[in-house]
């Protein structure tokens, strides 16, 4: 097969592994409308690479270099990035559901509207992950530090929160219902602005030092057996 120029944009190709590595160089490469579904890229060097409206159904990009990475409305669920360096990477509308990232470095990464529906973030590595309107339904992320960050539209409704720190966060539309938050810490968070549905008995000491609404106190105490009239 004949390899591309340095540079410029690839449209509508199938690639496999060979066609990956004939691309890379010096310049970052910008795939449109390509098809990586199953494909093996792990160890690859595609740091600076624009993806977009690509489908990486169950591709395996694990430990690849992916610093400063842009991925625009792809299709990527199954898709493995455990032990990748996803610093500075942008995902932006893409289907991320049921992918691992298990010991990922995603500092400073930022996703926005994006489905991570079911996806492992165990032991993710990075500090400042921007996270806005994306979907964490099921999604395992224990331990991590949220401290002061402002979460906008998150849906972490029956996530894996264990020993994660809230600490001073600020909840924007966001939702905890259902989730697993044995061991988080919540000082000073603002909850106002979050479903707290489903909370048990035994978690709200977790949330001593937070700020919740009346309302939300109501709809609480009601979850919990007590009657307020």
């Amino acid at each position: 097969m004949k390899a591309e120029p340095p540079g410029g944009t690839v449209r509508e190709r199938v690639l496999a592994r060979d066609d990956i590595e004939n691309l890379t160089g010096q310049t970052p490469r910008h795939l449109l409308d390509c098809d990586l579904e199953e494909a093996d890229l792990s160890g690859l060097d595609l740091a600076g690479w624009t993806f977009e409206r690509c489908s990486l159904r169950q591709a395996n990009l694990s430990g690849a270099q992916l610093e400063a990475t842009v991925w625009r409305s792809c299709r990527g669920p199954f898709a493995s990035f455990i032990g990748s360096d996803l610093s500075e990477a942008s995902f932006s509308s893409t289907d991320l559901n049921n992918t691992m990232f298990k010991g990922a470095n995603c500092d400073s990464a930022r996703f926005v509207q994006c489905k991570l529906t079911g996806a492992d973030l165990t032991d993710v590595r990075g500090a400042d992950i921007d996270l806005q309107e994306t979907l964490l339904i099921n999604a395992k992320i224990p331990g991590y530090s949220f401290r002061k960050a402002t979460l906008k539209r998150i849906d972490f409704s029956q996530a894996d929160l264990r020993k994660c720190d809230f600490r001073m966060a600020v909840f924007d539309e966001c939702s905890l219902r259902e989730a697993n938050v044995d061991g988080a810490r919540f000082l000073g968070a603002d909850l106002r602005g979050c479903d707290l549905g489903g909370l048990r008995l035994e978690d709200a000491n977790l949330f001593r030092g937070a700020t919740i609404s009346r309302e939300q106190a109501g709809q609480l105490l009601s979850e919990l057996g007590i009657n307020v009239r």
